[in-house]
């Protein structure tokens, strides 16, 4: 597969304090693996252990940034609802669910 038909994922971590974090990658067991050993996002070192709370296609890696974009301008509460509703297509359900985000 080349770059521009990779199948993206976007996920949702949760760290030992209770914290969120989004990403996006084409291979959600191995980033996350990264996360867990330390290789991963620096935000995440130290956190750990971390648990797997979401992660969805995203379609390629333009509409996976735009989501995982959107995604980091909710407020908690909105990601909170988002990993416990689970929706299949994260871009509908934030078009539906989540149609404010932070406002300058």
């Amino acid at each position: 597969m080349t770059e521009s038909t990779t199948a993206w994922h976007l996920y949702i971590l949760r760290t030992a304090a209770g914290q969120l974090y989004t990403g996006i990658t084409t291979d959600v067991a191995r980033r996350l693996a990264q996360h867990q050993s330390g290789k991963g996002a620096k935000s995440l070192r130290g956190k750990g252990p971390l648990i797997l709370e979401f992660h969805c296609l995203a379609g390629d890696r333009s509409a996976a940034l735009k989501a995982e974009y959107r995604i980091k301008q909710l407020h908690r509460q909105q990601k909170e609802r988002l990993v416990s509703d689970q929706p299949p297509d994260v871009v509908d359900y934030l078009l539906a669910y989540a149609p404010s985000v932070r406002s300058g």
